[in-house]
């Protein structure tokens, strides 16, 4: 059964940090572009960054640009986000997703989803 699980979530002040990571099960992400994804409290789904399978090319949103990190370790068949100086607005379900890579878009079109992992920033 394919699967992808996000870890790495939780409750941190305004100016910390957390690393996530999207781990698989099922099958080797190594072929995979990956992506992180996040959907707060009335909002929509955004992208927030993206991985190409040989790591090569990324991708962030402007609002995340300096302050998260994605990579990847294919021999442990996980894709990390590194995100520093939280802010406020950092708040929400955060997701990974695998699939092709999109080289009009810079991303991973999503084929495979987790379920999600909680960040919140709160003081």
């Amino acid at each position: 059964q394919l699967q992808l699980v996000e870890s790495g979530g939780g409750l941190v002040q305004p100016g910390g940090f957390l690393r996530l990571s999207c781990a698989a099960s099922g099958f080797t992400l190594d072929a995979y572009a990956i992506g992180w994804f996040r959907q707060a409290p009335g909002k929509e789904r955004e992208g927030v960054s993206c991985i190409s399978s040989s790591g090569d090319n990324t991708n962030y949103a402007d609002s995340v640009k300096g302050r998260f990190t994605i990579s990847r370790d294919n021999a442990k068949n996980t894709v990390y986000l590194q995100m520093n100086s939280l802010k406020y607005e950092d708040t929400a379900v955060y997701y990974c997703a695998a699939g092709p890579w999109s080289v009009r878009a810079a991303c991973v079109i999503p084929k495979y989803w987790g379920q999600g992992t909680q960040v919140t920033v709160s003081s």
